[in-house]
């Protein structure tokens, strides 16, 4: 039985991090094709404007201020396919202590550059099973320190200032939608939302060829995938774990699945309606709003996490592109 976070601890690690992270700013949306679709209600909590252009450096943070002196000494590591490395690497930097993030070769250029920027040593591995391999070398030779992508109390205790934030922008919100990863973030978010107006729902959203959060939640515990394909890289960990699959239990109402396309098509909008440049995993919260779900939210007053921006202008462009054949799609 795993213990909840509670709305006063939620609070307290808000407070221990203030003037660290960014209190980024939640906007309405000012769009006349989404409005007549979803209503005049559509509110975006803009997480892409955090440092490291993620939610992801606020459980990062978290993670590392609870770190002892001795621990410290020995710096960090974590495994990523970017977001995660990025934001441990500034926080590690923050701390004023080493890092050494573990990435696939296949990761995106631009971050592993941002990696390396904030001062991290980034190894590449050929894949995630080795890349897993190195960082438990790097724990068990160098004492350093795991930092998780998505697994844990504080990290859930620092993502979950993105849900304390919107509420107190928007109280009365009666819909929030969050895209799933790991579980990370929405494992923060819904504990905020919930312990604040439980008669908001929070529903997730994977990439349907990522959907290990719904896997597990049919199955009823956590499970690892055969296989993953999304273009949706940030929201493509193969497996569920137990800690924030017990949170995304209690706390949100429900998790949908959208295409690749419709992530795509999310994007397109974003940037043209919105003037928002966002990553897929964004995307895919307006792709889910528009498509799935809907029935749940048209007219109702619903707040998106537009969780990050970290995205290269090139695949950037060529995603905007495909996602210009499926906008009519999401808006029909």
């Amino acid at each position: 039985m795993v213990k909840l976070p509670t709305l006063n601890e939620i609070e307290q690690r808000y407070v221990q991090l203030a003037g660290q992270v960014l209190r980024t700013p939640t906007i309405k949306a000012a769009s006349r094709k989404l409005t007549d679709v979803l209503g005049p209600d559509l509110y975006l909590k803009l997480e892409l404007f955090q440092h490291t252009g993620t939610f992801k450096a606020r459980g990062a943070l978290s993670v590392i201020s609870t770190l002892t002196d001795a621990q410290k000494a020995n710096g960090i590591t974590a495994v990523s396919a970017g977001n995660h490395a990025i934001a441990a690497s500034w926080a590690a930097r923050k701390a004023g202590i080493s890092a050494k993030v573990v990435m696939t070769r296949t990761a995106n250029p631009l971050r592993i550059e941002r990696s390396k920027a904030e001062g991290a040593e980034v190894i590449l591995c050929d894949d995630i099973a080795a890349a897993f391999a190195e960082v438990q070398r790097l724990e068990q030779q160098e004492g350093r320190t795991f930092v998780h992508p998505f697994e844990g109390i504080n990290t859930t205790l620092g993502a979950a200032g993105v849900g304390l934030e919107l509420m107190q922008d928007v109280a009365d919100l009666d819909v929030v939608i969050v895209s799933i990863g790991g579980g990370g973030l929405i494992s923060g978010v819904a504990s905020a939302v919930k312990q604040i107006n439980p008669n908001c729902k929070v529903y997730g959203v994977e990439p349907i060829g990522a959907a290990s959060m719904s896997t597990s939640r049919n199955a009823k515990k956590p499970v690892t995938m055969d296989k993953i394909d999304t273009i949706a890289d940030s929201l493509a960990p193969p497996y569920s774990l137990p800690y924030s699959f017990a949170l995304n239990q209690v706390f949100v109402d429900d998790v949908i699945t959208v295409t690749d396309d419709q992530i795509c098509g999310g994007m397109a909008l974003f940037q043209e309606e919105l003037k928002l440049a966002v990553e897929p995993a964004a995307g895919a919260t307006l792709a889910a709003a528009l498509g799935p779900l809907r029935e749940h939210v048209a007219g109702k007053k619903v707040g998106l996490v537009v969780c990050g921006a970290n995205i290269d202008s090139a695949t950037f462009a060529q995603q905007i592109v495909r996602g210009q054949d499926h906008v009519g799609a999401l808006l029909g």
